[in-house]
């Protein structure tokens, strides 16, 4: 990363996944939690759950504008457990879905403490960027933690209509800050979703190298021009 600054004149920042669970993917965020929660529930029915969930709130306008992040993964959680209690006898939603929030809640507090602080340094000089899908609410959220006034743009995918991996939400990131592609560097933490479209976009990429959904490792890495696996490193 010696020379990542040389040709840098702005960031573009993924949100969720990056700046909020430090490189973690939320799936295995949320079932971290669910273990340590103790919610007696097989790894496989989490994840159909999971996906269940993610689908939903992305094809129905569920989450509205004004809804924090708290009430957002609420949502999530509830629409998640609701799923596994069908198909689960016995299984009690009601009980574990404030636990598993809590423990969320907490960390995700944690994260976004820790990003600001690299993106308060990061503004003194460099306009930036935010890229990201989510569901209509990322002002409501950015706010919520403090990081409302960081960036110079926000694309959200649920009110632009263009969703990652399709390169053109990094394109209109690019025109947001008004710059050549090639002067722009893009942050995220998904491999396919961000530093692949990105880097067909024309940006240089630095790929935030976490805990991904599954435990394969890429076998094609090019895309990503520089690897970090803390926020930090790119100060």
């Amino acid at each position: 990363m010696t020379d990542k600054h040389k040709t840098t004149e702005g960031y573009i920042f993924d949100y969720g996944g990056t700046l909020d669970t430090g490189g973690c993917h939320w799936g295995r965020r949320i079932w971290h939690a669910y273990e340590r929660a103790g919610v007696p529930v097989g790894e496989e029915l989490f994840r159909e759950a999971y996906v269940y969930a993610e689908r939903e709130l992305a094809r129905n306008p569920i989450i509205q504008p004004d809804y924090t992040f708290r009430k957002t993964l609420a949502v999530k959680l509830r629409i998640e457990m609701e799923y596994i209690s069908d198909r689960q006898p016995g299984f009690d939603a009601m009980r574990w879905q404030g636990a598993v929030l809590d423990i969320l809640y907490g960390q995700t507090k944690e994260e976004t403490a820790k990003s600001k602080a690299v993106l308060v340094k990061l503004k003194e000089r460099y306009p930036m960027a935010l890229v990201s899908n989510f569901y209509g609410n990322i002002s409501t959220v950015l706010g919520e933690f403090g990081l409302d006034g960081l960036f110079d743009s926000i694309v959200e995918s649920a009110v632009v209509g263009v969703r990652k991996p399709d390169h053109r939400i990094f394109t209109l990131g690019v025109e947001a800050l008004g710059m050549e592609p090639g002067k722009v560097t893009v942050v995220g933490d998904s491999y396919d979703k961000d530093i692949v479209p990105a880097k067909r976009a024309g940006c240089r990429t630095v790929w935030m190298r976490g805990e991904g959904w599954t435990d394969t490792t890429e076998s094609d890495t090019s895309a990503a021009d520089a690897v970090i696996t803390e926020l930090k490193e790119i100060l």
